[in-house]
């Protein structure tokens, strides 16, 4: 143990200090020492040592410290430094003679203030030394720590959001103690655990920081550490084994790893879950990494942090609302449900935007409520009956009331304040004619026009008034008057052959259940949403309301409502601007549902011609991707052409998020979740279908379409509708349903040809009995003729059943699959890459495979390095994988030298890293401050198997320019300063030990030099004298110590004194 003491420098005849004044734990003694300056005109000075023993051990004593006539602080604590000659403090004191290093750790005036320091080095410090073994290691960590450690910038930040900060700053001591990461590597969290290698366990700690997952044990004198990145691991999982029923399963490319513990499994497993999920798609997912705030500043995510983010999430996919709504508070209440005249026990959630709520029991009641259609927020009189009750009034003349809510005053104040921003930032503008024809005319026709004041009166929201919107109105229609007034199948519905009447009663029969719900639950997107409201949606919705609810349930909306002009500028921006987005939206026009008449004809084309161009213009990141024409050209039958667009905006940003862009990894992602449903509802199909991936496949266009391009239009609809209201979940389920349905024929197939037969068929023959209009023919209808009648079955039955059978998936265990499928698909894209990168690069060297694997690892492990904890740098930008798999990972020339000076066999010493820098600067053709893989390899293939003139001209084109600049740090002569050699020198070929023939290598070597002149290839310049001298330096220091170094040496200097003569 390292040594402290409190050192009071006194005036000789100073009393001893009154012991009641020391610090606890502190030994007095009073040892004067007069010792002589050998400086002649300084006075003796004594000392008062008070020595303390840390954990009751006391440690050596304090040399003489002499005093000089610097001014030194009368109190000082000192930490000793073993095996030093010197006294060297840190900050304060001065260098003085003596036969140890002491460190001074604090200052004081005053006998109060040192007793001050030594509190807070007691709290924050001194406990913590324990885990040391050695004197050295606490010298070593109370130098390197006592700064940050007084600023509290590391672990005393982290220690206050922690529940035991005493507890949680020892586990940071010893993780960097026994890790060595660089500071910018915080640690989240920590457990005691066991980590298994086969049936043995190990006990130890387990470390989560925010790049690795480490484990410690120390047991019967065995130390293991166990450090694995984030981003390395392909698999996370609960498993079990031969002694415990539930442990984590860790895979990585090579290796899997169990973990058990005895309690906190759960939240281990759900960190773990998290941790990997930010750092995967934070390294590795950069086509969303702007979208996703929670992601930007790994360094400051704490377990806290984690915890709320994964909230966050929850609440988000849950409501379905924007990915940056940003939840602010979770409150338990009860809600007041008029149709049930009782108060309904749940949640509500606090939003920038929203206010939500969601009934304990699944399905009960769920309510959404848009701040910008709140007009009030007030706090009610506190009751027995309603305790702390508030009511939130909204436009359409609808109030809720919720009871039992916890810090009422402070939740009120928060909900106004946000109400105020909203209302400023996007001013409430409606008008009796579009509320009545948002719901069809179901709105009261007094419904008045609000215009927000946007001001905060006490408990209320300001007054709002009525104001008219005709002029805005038409200001619209006069910046977009080519956009197309209604939906297109009021102006495209064809007439059926056949007599309608059956048909259209069942409509109005549905319509009547729409009106009778509207009034009970309420009509706008503010409605109950229960049991009741599902069943509606899957009956199917009538077709003269789908296209408002549509809205509604998406909350398509409010966005709307919130963006008047919107849409009409960004046609109007966006139109006749010719790109790669807008050719391949040009080609796809046509083949958006071309049986439809209403895509037969202009007006309905460039409806979505305008509809697609505007959203590429608006997300440029996703632009335009196939499968957007055939749900957009569906969303305009059924929806004015701006409410088309803005539902569009609710399904590739809000519902599908991740469908729609280069990689298409949300829809992957699904996929991997849906074969993991199917394993788990239909094991017998699944045990069949020895290889889901091939239903997965054929399953692709299901999820990306919404079943609409494999099912009649007048079906697929009515998927649509129950899409829209419980998003993808309803998806899942009917997926699952339709594989029961053919089950048996799947089970029978002999090939996946086979199986993907049986299942067009049946898809192709779902029909809709309740359509009002004419069955529409299919351009997928490739199995149309068949020569047997095929057993149609009705939409509304298989919708029925799938809620039936399949609908106990719940939003968190949709989100909990996602997470964990996400890594399996992210990994999965990895390995090709990977593969695809190597595939290229192998036929153009002569390295290895196997040895070309491990340099791409380490390249690409160089990459992530910096990305840990290094600041981003301009020129080093993260993981692209919208460029060339060869072009995906890139490093700069610091990340270059490090791997230069790791796998070159040229390396020279102290001279290493200045021509690592000009190899750098030769493989930087394009001058962008980076290099990809296959430059990298070339250059050591070159280095490693190239031909003897090969190697000598790339040496010489590392000395002459670009390679070697004006600005050369290179000024250190080998001749003075003699550079340490390789093992690996530049190869002269011997044979059985013989004396090398340098004369046929150099005659070959012209013959080389002589065939390359007869190819087109341009010559090398010539080297000017500097250069040249650079290259001979590079020579000596390559052959420095080598067995024949001094032959060789007089070789070069013989052969330079010749040419520099010449």
């Amino acid at each position: 143990m390292g040594q402290y003491e409190i050192v009071c420098h006194l005036v000789c005849g100073v009393e001893k200090p009154d012991p009641s004044l020391l610090p606890s734990g502190v030994e007095f003694r009073h040892q004067l020492n007069c010792v002589q300056e050998q400086a002649a005109g300084q006075s003796p000075c004594s000392e008062v040592h008070f020595l303390f023993s840390f954990e009751g051990r006391l440690v050596g004593a304090l040399d003489a410290v002499l005093d000089s006539n610097a001014r030194v602080a009368p109190f000082r604590i000192l930490l000793q430094v073993p095996g030093s000659q010197v006294y060297s403090p840190i900050a304060c004191g001065e260098l003085l003679s003596g036969s140890d290093v002491y460190w001074a750790i604090a200052t004081g005036a005053t006998l109060e203030e040192i007793n001050q320091h030594w509190d807070w080095l007691e709290q924050n410090l001194l406990h913590t030394l324990s885990v040391f073994d050695n004197k050295d290691d606490i010298a070593s960590f109370v130098k390197g720590k006592v700064k940050a450690l007084i600023a509290e910038e590391t672990s005393s930040r982290l220690a206050e959001q922690e529940e035991e900060p005493e507890k949680f700053r020892e586990a940071l001591v010893k993780f960097e103690a026994r890790f060595s990461f660089p500071e910018a590597e915080k640690l989240v969290t920590y457990y005691s655990c066991c980590c298994w290698k086969g049936r043995v366990p190990r006990q130890g700690w387990l470390y989560l920081s925010i790049h690795h997952l480490c484990f410690y044990s120390f047991f019967l004198g065995k130390e293991l550490k166990l450090v694995v990145p984030w981003v390395d691991i392909q698999k996370l999982e609960r498993t079990s084994n031969v002694f415990l029923t539930d442990t984590i399963r860790i895979t990585t490319q090579n290796k899997e790893r169990d973990f058990s513990m005895f309690l906190n499994l759960d939240e281990v497993f759900k960190i773990m879950e998290q941790l990997a999920d930010v750092t995967l798609r934070r390294l590795l997912d950069n086509e969303v990494f702007d979208l996703d705030p929670d992601l930007q500043e790994p360094s400051q995510i704490t377990k806290r942090d984690l915890e709320a983010r994964a909230q966050n999430e929850f609440f988000r996919a849950f409501f379905r609302l924007p990915r940056r709504e940003r939840l602010h508070a979770v409150v338990d209440c009860s809600l007041w449900t008029p149709f049930s005249r009782c108060h309904t026990v749940g949640r509500m959630f606090a939003s920038d935007r929203y206010v939500c709520f969601a009934s304990k029991e699944d399905g009960c009641c769920n309510v959404i409520l848009p701040l910008r259609e709140v007009v009030s927020i007030e706090k009610m009189e506190d009751t027995s009956l309603l305790p702390n009750p508030i009511i939130i009034s909204i436009r359409s003349k609808m109030a809720f009331q919720f009871i039992e809510l916890k810090d009422r005053d402070n939740l009120v104040e928060s909900l106004l304040v946000r109400l105020k921003q909203v209302h400023a930032n996007h001013p409430v503008r409606y008008d009796t004619s579009r509320d009545e024809d948002l719901v069809c005319g179901l709105e009261t026709p007094t419904s008045p026009v609000f215009h927000s004041t946007s001001m905060c009166n006490d408990h209320k929201f300001g007054d709002l008034e009525m104001v008219s919107s005709q002029n805005s109105e038409e200001s619209e229609k006069e910046k977009s008057p080519r956009l197309h007034p209604e939906a297109l199948i009021s102006v495209f519905h064809r007439a059926g052959s056949q007599s309608p009447d059956s048909r259209m009663s069942r409509e109005q029969i549905k319509i009547s259940l729409w009106n009778d719900h509207f009034v009970e639950y309420g009509r706008t997107v503010c409605m109950f949403r229960t049991e009741k409201i599902r069943k509606l949606v899957a009956m199917g919705i009538p077709e003269s309301l789908r296209g408002k609810l549509w809205l509604l349930f998406s909350d398509a909306v409010t966005d709307l409502a919130s963006h008047p002009g919107y849409y009409g500028n960004l046609v109007e921006e966006s139109m006749g601007k010719c790109c790669l987005v807008t050719e391949e939206i040009e080609r796809d026009l046509h083949r958006s549902l071309p049986e439809h008449p209403a895509f037969q004809n202009e007006t309905g084309i460039a409806a979505l011609r305008r509809v697609l161009t505007a959203y590429a213009h608006r997300n440029p990141k996703i632009g335009y991707c196939q499968s957007m024409n055939i749900l957009t050209s569906v969303l305009l039958l059924y929806a004015k052409e701006e409410e088309a667009f803005w539902l569009l905006v609710a399904v590739c940003e809000r519902m599908l998020p991740d469908y729609f862009n280069h990689r298409v990894i949300g829809a992957q992602v699904d996929q991997s979740v849906f074969e993991e449903l199917i394993k788990e509802h239909l094991p017998e199909l699944a045990e069949h279908m020895n290889d889901l991936s091939a239903l997965a496949s054929i399953s692709l266009s299901w999820f990306l379409t919404l079943f609409l391009s494999i099912m009649p239009l007048e079906s697929a609809v009515s998927v649509v509708d129950c899409f829209f209201y419980d998003g993808i979940k309803a998806i899942f389920q009917l997926g699952l349903a339709v594989l029961e349905a053919n089950a048996q024929g799947l089970c029978s197939s002999k090939d996946d040809g086979q199986a993907l037969m049986v299942l067009s068929r049946f898809l192709d023959h779902i029909k809709n009995e309740d359509s009002p209009g004419p069955p529409v023919g299919s351009h997928h209808a490739f199995f149309s003729d068949d020569q047997e009648p095929y057993p149609g079955t009705d939409i509304a039955d298989l919708i029925r059943d799938s809620y039936e059978k399949f609908g106990d998936q719940s939003v968190e265990q949709i989100e909990h699959l996602r997470c964990k499928h996400r890594i399996r698909v992210l990994q999965g894209h990895e390995d090709t890459t990977k593969q695809n990168v190597l595939r290229v690069v192998i036929p153009e060297v002569s390295i290895l495979p196997e040895d070309l694997e491990e340099l791409y690892d380490l390249f690409k492990r160089e990459h992530m390095m910096s990305c840990y904890w290094e600041q981003p740098r301009p020129m080093a930008p993260r993981h692209d994988p919208s460029r060339p798999y060869a072009e995906q990972y890139r490093i700069d020339a610091q990340q270059f030298a490090h791997l230069f000076q790791l796998v070159s066999p040229w390396t020279c010493g102290a001279h290493t890293e200045i021509l690592a820098e000009r190899t750098f600067r030769l493989l930087d053709d394009n001058m962008d401050h980076l290099i990809e893989f296959k430059a990298f390899v070339s250059c050591l293939d070159v280095m490693y198997n190239g031909e003897m003139n090969e190697k000598i001209k790339l040496l010489y084109r590392l000395h002459i320019p670009p390679a070697l600049t004006e600005n050369d740090r290179d000024s250190q002569s080998p001749l003075k300063n003699p550079l340490l050699s390789t093992s690996r020198p530049l190869v002269f070929g011997k044979s059985n030990g013989d004396a090398t023939d340098y004369q046929k290598q150099l005659k070959q070597m012209i013959k080389d030099l002589a065939k390359e002149k007869d190819k087109t290839e341009k010559e090398l310049p010539k080297m000017s004298q500097r250069e040249f001298i650079q290259f001979c330096k590079t020579l000596y220091s390559m052959f420095h110590e080598d067995p024949e170094e001094n032959d060789l040496y007089q070789a070069i200097a013989t052969g330079t004194s010749a040419v520099m003569l010449v």
